[in-house]
């Protein structure tokens, strides 16, 4: 794992635990892990677009398809597992724009308060990550910048992932 991602993972981790909102030990899905790389593939375009006005949003989001694919592993992973691209399947629904509002609504079936408490912890999450990746001093659009924008997706959708298990009833703990 890159220094960043390591940095980022670390504080990430401590705050949703104090949250209460991922265990200490943190799950391993290697279901949700493996659909990454086409994730990751199929958001770029879209991220790194809205990167530049919006970070927030375009981290943020990343952490929603976390938990989005971790409720479709839960759900019915049979069926989601062979989609030849989950990220369009969840963005075209409303729209990049509105896709956290999607995820939130339909996927995860949340209304009111849930959700507001959700969209700001998802928010707060992005915005932590957005300045530490900020005080990297990283040239933008050099391939450091790229590599360091792919780190820190990676670290919010695991997280993401990590969040939704455990609103779902899935307990890490050592045996």
């Amino acid at each position: 794992m890159e220094k960043l991602e390591e940095i980022i993972k670390e504080d990430l981790h401590r705050f949703l635990v104090r949250k209460q909102a991922v265990d200490e030990r943190l799950p391993q899905c290697p279901d949700v892990e493996e659909k990454w790389e086409s994730i990751v593939r199929a958001y770029l375009p879209d991220g790194i677009r809205e990167f530049q006005n919006y970070p927030v949003a375009s981290l943020g989001w990343m952490m929603y398809i976390g938990m989005a694919i971790a409720k479709m592993w839960d759900e019915d992973w049979t069926a989601y597992a062979n989609q030849p691209d989950l990220y369009a399947l969840l963005r075209d629904k409303r729209g990049y724009d509105n896709m956290d509002e999607y995820v939130r609504e339909e996927v995860l079936l949340l209304e009111g308060k849930e959700s507001e408490a959700l969209d700001s912890l998802t928010s707060e999450c992005a915005s932590r990550v957005h300045n530490i990746l900020m005080h990297q001093y990283i040239e933008p659009g050099t391939k450091e910048a790229f590599h360091a924008y792919v780190d820190c997706l990676h670290v919010l959708y695991l997280m993401g992932a990590a969040m939704q298990l455990k609103r779902m009833g899935y307990r890490m703990t050592e045996i």
